[in-house]
């Protein structure tokens, strides 16, 4: 895992600082500042679908268990699986299903990581949306901590709703239009906002 700050990093915070006073005071807050790269594509993508709907600790467990079973995670490997060896390993069918296509799509080239260099983020997460079981908000989940790109903004996720109705709104939730307003005053780096927002509500630094 790559954990050093993309280096696009400090120019954001820079501009965000010094367009936002609120983006100041949480740029001011949070030094600790990095986004890391997931590494592995492939795997990536197959974390995120095995960790849907479960907690962290049950999708740690049933991913070594998938691990352990496939010996070697990766697309064909898994696309020649069955499916009642997949689901063994404590997967639903629904996910041994989506893994399958994930594996298959990478497999036949539908998926070409190669290609991402060249693709703005909305064609990167219309492939990536065409795997079954990934949806919008996962892919852009993607493009923020796999390929670090600088300008996302995912309106449907909760915690950057949260951040914003408390840091801009008096705690009001903000639909999802009034949150894709609000985000161009952050563009474009949007990327780099939405972690210090994230940030201010968590602990923790947020990683995925």
């Amino acid at each position: 895992m790559n954990t050093r700050r993309p280096s696009y990093w400090k120019t954001a915070c820079a501009e965000l600082s010094a367009a936002d006073p609120v983006m100041a005071a949480l740029i001011a807050r949070y030094p600790d500042a990095i986004l890391a790269d997931r590494g592995d594509p492939f795997q990536t993508l197959a974390r995120a679908i095995v960790g849907q709907q479960i907690s962290v600790k049950a999708a740690d467990s049933i991913w070594a268990r998938f691990a352990e079973f496939a010996e070697r995670v990766a697309p064909d490997r898994i696309a020649g699986l069955e499916l009642e060896a997949l689901a063994a390993c404590g997967l639903s069918r629904r996910k041994a299903e989506y893994l399958r296509d994930l594996a298959g799509h990478f497999a036949d080239g539908r998926i070409e990581p190669a290609r991402w260099k060249t693709m703005d983020d909305e064609a990167v997460i219309a492939e990536l949306v065409d795997v079954r079981g990934i949806g919008r908000w996962t892919a852009e989940m993607f493009l923020i901590f796999s390929l670090r790109r600088p300008d996302v903004w995912p309106v449907d996720d909760i915690g950057l709703q949260k951040a914003v109705a408390l840091h801009y709104l008096d705690d009001a939730r903000p639909t999802r239009e009034a949150l894709r307003r609000h985000g161009e005053r952050h563009a474009p780096w949007r990327t780099v906002a939405t972690w210090y927002l994230w940030r201010s509500l968590d602990p923790v630094a947020v990683q995925y």
